[in-house]
C-alpha cells in the first residue's frame, strides 16, 4: 500500500497507508494542512466530534483526532479502503475514539444518532458524486437525521474546475466560503438550523 503520514498535532508525521490504484483519491498533504490551518484558526477542531464521509484512506478523520477531536466517525464503502482505514486506526492506537462505519454514505446518514451530533462534517467523495448531486443529498440526509448542530462546520472537497454546489433553500445550508489549491477546492457551509426550526 502507498505511504502516506499525519501532518500535524500529537501523531505529527506518522505514517498512514492507502490503497494501490486510483479508486481512492487521498486529500494531499498541502490541502489537508491548509484545512486544518483554518479549522484551527476557527477553533472547529479540539474537541470536536467528527464525522468523515467517504472516507477513504481516513487521513482526514485522524488528521482531526491529531489536532483534538475527541472522537471521529469514518463511513467507508471500498472493501480496499476499509482496510487501509482499520490498519490506520490500529496503527495509531485510536481505536477507542473512531468508529469506521462500512457501507453507503446515504444508508449511513440514517444511522447515525448514537454518535451524533457531530461539530465536523468532512467529506471528500469521488468528485463525480458532486456533480450529480450525491454528495449534497448525503449532506441533507445528516441534517434530517438531526445529526448536526446550528454550529456545525461542513467541508466538502471537490474540483476546482467546479462551481460550489448550492445547497440553500431546502438544503438547509449555506456556503460561507470556498478557497482553491490548484485542482483542489473547499468549500464550507453551515447548516441553516436556527432559521430552518424556528416558528
Amino acid at each position: 500500500m502507498p505511504r502516506m503520514r499525519i501532518i500535524g498535532g500529537k501523531y505529527g508525521s506518522r505514517p498512514l497507508v492507502a490503497p494501490r490504484g486510483r479508486a481512492t483519491r487521498p486529500t494531499s498533504d498541502r490541502v489537508r494542512e491548509a484545512l486544518f490551518g483554518i479549522l484551527e484558526s476557527a477553533e472547529v477542531v479540539e474537541n470536536a466530534r467528527v464525522i468523515d464521509l467517504y472516507a477513504g484512506t481516513g487521513a482526514l478523520a485522524l488528521e482531526a483526532l491529531s489536532r483534538g477531536a475527541v472522537h471521529a466517525t469514518l463511513v467507508e464503502s471500498s472493501r480496499e479502503a476499509l482496510d487501509a482505514i482499520r490498519t490506520n486506526v490500529a496503527t495509531l492506537g485510536v481505536a477507542d475514539q473512531a468508529k469506521i462505519v462500512s457501507g453507503d454514505v446515504h444508508k449511513a446518514v440514517r444511522q447515525l444518532s448514537p454518535d451524533a451530533p457531530f461539530d465536523l462534517v468532512l467529506a471528500d467523495p469521488p468528485w463525480a458524486l458532486v456533480d450529480d448531486g450525491a454528495v449534497m443529498k448525503a449532506l441533507r440526509g445528516l441534517l434530517r437525521a438531526q445529526a448536526v448542530g446550528p454550529r456545525t462546520w461542513i467541508v466538502l472537497e471537490h474540483s476546482a474546475r467546479t462551481t460550489p454546489p448550492a445547497a440553500t433553500g431546502d438544503g438547509g445550508l449555506s456556503a460561507f466560503d470556498t478557497r482553491r489549491y490548484g485542482d483542489t477546492a473547499l468549500t464550507f457551509y453551515k447548516p441553516d438550523i436556527l432559521v430552518r426550526l424556528s416558528p
